[in-house]
């Protein structure tokens, strides 16, 4: 008999209980952890953004009757809130960062690091079952030692990375290289499922370097990748066509490229996503290669603006995973415009000569390009 499924089969986002990408700190103190996390996070700043998750020690604060928000222009926010924590809604509160730290003392996280303090032996031995993934161990001092309940549980926990505690600079740097080790693979992704109406036939059929545009985009972005395991390349098509090529069937209809970025990232939530539309004739390997040279994961998105341009290109961009809720959130707005979203959240912009990421769009602008590209 065939189990009845209520929920659609759509590719999830690989998330641990609250975030992609989370690590659970036990085994001391609360104030110890907020301190350890704290600084560990300001090391890193620059390289990655992290989140912290905790539990308030105050008994005496009630529910508030509403939602408070007090923005300051230095960028802080007061937040006070009715609300409980709820593993769904927490995913999306996090997933702009590449790192939630958990204090363990209160919460549960897919990953951990234990910290090893003699007094608090039973502390540990209460929350034995969350050491399920331990990531490295850190010692308060020279005298901490590993409990024998520990050395049952994980066999092999003496000869995993240790630090002390006040190494706080060992303790960032391996947190570092997780946050990186965690990077999302990317796809590439040929924009060939618009209308045309301004140049009155397939613009992804239009020849500028002898074959058709969305067939030398394609063939460029193979080659880029071919030495990238688990990387390839699609066409973004609508409904109607049929290429031989992989291809994504536009999911959102009639909202043009943006419904592409979304149907290519509900194809492939875990994938970073190199968008390049084929109205960009000049666009070439070294423009490829320039842009992946500076993606920087840790914004939502790396994206080309020109150098006399007041906006970036969002068809000449890499998407980050952390952009598809963004993504969502404006078309739950009723915004369906890519640049919108460059234009209003974190990104990284790599600036080039105007000309290299000009659109062609009529007839008149395609014989222009086609003379200019001889």
């Amino acid at each position: 008999m065939t189990k009845h499924q209520k929920h659609s089969n759509i590719t999830k986002r690989n998330n641990g209980n609250y975030a992609s990408l989370e690590i659970s700190f036990l085994g001391v103190k609360c104030s110890i952890i907020t301190d350890l996390v704290q600084n560990a996070a300001k090391i890193n700043q620059k390289e990655s953004k992290t989140a912290y998750l905790d539990a308030s020690h105050n008994n005496e604060i009630e529910a508030p009757f509403l939602d408070s928000y007090t923005f300051h222009g230095s960028g802080n926010l007061d937040l006070n809130s009715n609300t409980k924590l709820n593993k769904f809604n927490a995913r999306i509160q996090f997933s702009n960062y590449d790192l939630l730290c958990i204090n363990g003392n209160h919460y549960q996280g897919s990953k951990q690091v234990l910290i090893l303090d003699n007094e608090k032996e039973a502390s540990v031995l209460k929350r034995l079952d969350q050491l399920t993934d331990v990531q490295f161990v850190i010692k308060m001092n020279a005298e901490s030692k590993y409990f024998d309940f520990l050395e049952d549980r994980i066999p092999d926990i003496a000869s995993l990375p240790c630090y002390f505690i006040d190494d706080v600079e060992g303790v960032s740097n391996h947190i570092l290289n997780l946050i990186q080790s965690n990077i999302a693979p990317i796809q590439s992704l040929v924009l060939a499922g618009g209308k045309s109406t301004r140049m009155g036939s397939d613009k992804s059929l239009l020849k500028y370097h002898g074959v058709s545009q969305r067939d030398y985009l394609y063939k460029l972005l193979k080659e880029v990748f071919l030495s990238k395991n688990k990387n390839d390349v699609y066409l973004s098509v609508r409904k109607e066509q049929e290429l031989a090529q992989n291809t994504i069937i536009d999911a959102f209809a009639d909202l043009g490229p943006f419904g592409g970025i979304c149907s290519a990232f509900q194809k492939d939530p875990n994938s970073a996503w190199l968008v390049v539309a084929t109205d960009l004739p000049f666009v070439d390997k070294n423009v490829i290669e320039l842009l992946l040279k500076h993606r920087n994961p840790s914004k939502i998105a790396t994206t080309l603006k020109g150098k006399n341009k007041e906006f970036p290109e969002p068809l000449i961009t890499i998407w980050e995973p952390k952009a598809y809720p963004i993504l969502l959130s404006y078309l739950s707005q009723g915004y369906s415009c890519p640049r919108k979203v460059l234009i209003n959240s974190d990104v990284e912009i790599i600036e080039i000569d105007d000309e290299i990421i000009r659109n062609i769009n009529t007839p008149q602008e395609y014989k222009q390009a086609k003379n200019e590209l001889k």
